[in-house]
């Protein structure tokens, strides 16, 4: 390819080319290349519309197609030079095609600016990404699911300020997280519905006088619409906003469960054994067995929020229309979405291949004196207390326990009864950690069969 400063796309403007500090500062081929495939996509569709309406000829249109085609396939093969002196893809993939099929590639442009052109290729690539993003979270969501109904009924501690709260279920523990994805799920899939209008046609920023059919380009790219408005067209980068937003919080959801893992982990938890293929050793300590793919995936939200950031300060005070400010908007998108397409793959893989150590689990679900609410709850609904008198009993009792250096089910009946006289013997069977978790019924609650009701309901809702 010809690397020349002196034949300008914009030429004719200014007399003298850019020097090496201002091409340097103006490039993007660096980055953008990677719409490569979209801006042909796009070029394509654009070029086929622009001979259905009699604006070039059917055989200059040929000759683009076949020409962009010769083009993507030395850019797939690796044997596209690229130029930073042609500054982004769309230039570098016009003055190839230009080498290629020479004069009608003069036409392709027609009826469009690179305005339209980048906002097209760049609404494109955003929304593969949501895509893939979709198909990692329900990856994600089965593997969860698979965790759920295995362990419906393990119980294990429930915790808040991560102390001892009431047992739970290992199943509802992961169902959790199941209801935390798929909210990330149905964001990205709002998002992506909402995107998904064609800026091609808007040109520069007013539209055009060529007879152009936009209904016809946003058909074969896949859009649902042209968007209404040329000025809003070229500006608008909401698409990369929404699904910076919607990766920011997914990665938040990520780093809380990866943070569950390196905690569960531990010698002083074993709640979970992760494998092997997620896990690395130490150079110094032979004993260590480190999560450094939790550990990786929790560090992933300071990346991804912090592009979200960047660009929201890029967009915040631009004018309409465009602005080359806004060439500095794909390389945080870009390196937000590759660390959310691995986070969400390695989180896969270890959910899927962790194991969780059932007799630890049950082990800590009955300390802490975790059954506290179930007494309390017994005195309100068998002696008739109010909630407070009871939840001041069961404090007492506590104290007792924690005094006799024991759980509450280890206190005898007298000592219960030190408390309150009306006690009977009745209460032992709620303090006991199956008949605390069986008795949480609720709907959404952590009884096994609450939770095997769930686990039912999203099979059926992701297929």
């Amino acid at each position: 390819m010809t690397d020349t400063t002196s034949n300008k796309m914009w030429g004719g403007r200014f007399a003298a080319g850019p020097d090496a500090i201002m091409e340097a500062i103006n490039a993007s081929i660096s980055f953008d290349q990677r719409m490569a495939a979209q801006d042909i996509a796009g070029s394509r569709a654009h070029a086929a519309m622009l001979a259905a309406q009699d604006i070039i000829s059917d055989s200059d249109a040929d000759a683009i197609r076949k020409g962009l085609l010769t083009v993507l396939s030395e850019i797939e093969g690796g044997t596209f030079a690229y130029s930073t002196a042609l500054e982004d893809i769309h230039m570098n993939v016009e003055a190839r095609l230009k080498e290629v099929i020479g004069e009608p590639a003069g036409r392709l442009h027609t009826g469009r600016s690179r305005n339209d052109q980048v906002a097209t290729d760049f609404k494109l690539w955003t929304r593969d990404q949501f895509d893939a993003a979709e198909s990692g979270l329900l990856a994600l969501i089965k593997a969860l699911l698979g965790q759920a109904k295995a362990g419906a009924d393990w119980v294990m501690p429930g915790f808040t300020h991560l102390q001892t709260a009431q047992p739970v279920t290992w199943g509802h523990h992961m169902m959790a997280y199941v209801e935390m994805f798929g909210r990330d799920l149905s964001r990205m899939r709002d998002a992506r519905a909402r995107m998904n209008e064609s800026p091609l046609g808007a040109a520069a920023l007013a539209g055009t006088s060529f007879p152009i059919d936009r209904d016809m380009t946003a058909q074969a790219l896949g859009f649902d619409r042209p968007a209404a408005n040329s000025l809003d067209a070229v500006s608008d980068r909401d698409f990369a906003l929404e699904f910076l937003s919607a990766a920011s919080i997914c990665a938040m959801h990520l780093s809380r469960f990866a943070e569950e893992l390196v905690i569960w982990s531990s010698a002083q938890f074993r709640f979970v054994t992760l494998s092997d293929r997620f896990s690395t050793g130490s150079s110094i300590m032979p004993q260590k067995k480190n999560p450094d793919a939790a550990e990786l995936i929790r560090a992933k939200i300071g990346r991804i929020m912090g592009a979200n950031v960047a660009l929201m300060m890029v967009m915040k005070g631009l004018p309409l229309a465009y602005s080359k400010d806004m060439q500095e908007d794909k390389e945080q998108v870009f390196d937000a979405a590759d660390n959310l397409m691995l986070a969400l793959a390695a989180m896969e893989g270890m959910v899927k291949d962790m194991s969780a150590n059932r007799e630890s689990l049950a082990a800590a679900a009955g300390s802490g004196f975790s059954t506290a609410t179930d007494l309390a709850d017994w005195l309100v609904r068998v002696l008739g207390l109010p909630f407070r008198d009871a939840h001041h009993i069961t404090g007492s009792l506590v104290a007792l326990a924690e005094q006799n250096g024991c759980d509450l089910p280890d206190l005898t009946l007298e000592q219960m009864q030190s408390a309150h006289g009306d006690i009977t013997a009745d209460v032992f069977d709620v303090l006991g950690v199956e008949n605390s978790v069986n008795s949480r019924m609720s709907y959404g609650g952590t009884a096994p069969a609450q939770v095997r009701a769930q686990v039912a309901r999203w099979k059926g809702i992701i297929g």
